[in-house]
C-alpha cells in the first residue's frame, strides 16, 4: 500500500485490493503506478464526483492527448482510492463542480 498526500493535505491510501480492481478493468494502466499517486498530489484540476468523491485530473507527459484520472474520496483524516482511468476527452467533467485547480 502506498499513500499519496491531496491538496488538502489528507492522506489518500492506494491498496493492493484497489490497484487490482484498478488494473482488472483498465489493464492500460497497469504500468502508471506512480502517476496514479502523482495525480493525486499533482492534479491540474480537481471536480467534484458523486457521493463526495473528488476527481483529479493530469494531462500524461508522454501523450498530450490522454488525461489520467483518479476518483478518490477524502473522510475526515484518511481517505482511499476508488478507481483510475486514462481518457482522452476531459470534458467528460464539464459539468461538474471544480474544486481545485492548479494556477499558471
Amino acid at each position: 500500500m502506498d499513500v499519496a498526500i491531496s491538496k488538502n493535505g489528507v492522506p489518500i491510501r492506494l491498496t493492493s485490493e484497489r490497484w487490482q480492481h484498478i488494473t482488472t478493468g483498465h489493464p492500460e494502466i497497469s504500468d502508471y503506478y506512480y502517476e496514479i499517486l502523482e495525480t493525486i498530489e499533482s492534479p491540474e484540476i480537481i471536480y467534484e464526483g458523486n457521493n463526495d468523491a473528488r476527481i483529479a485530473v493530469k494531462k500524461m507527459k508522454e501523450r498530450n492527448d490522454k488525461f489520467v484520472v483518479v476518483i478518490y474520496k477524502e473522510l475526515n483524516n484518511e481517505g482511499f482510492v476508488i478507481t483510475a482511468y486514462f481518457s482522452s476527452k476531459k470534458q467528460e467533467f464539464k459539468k461538474k463542480s471544480i474544486l481545485w485547480e492548479q494556477q499558471n
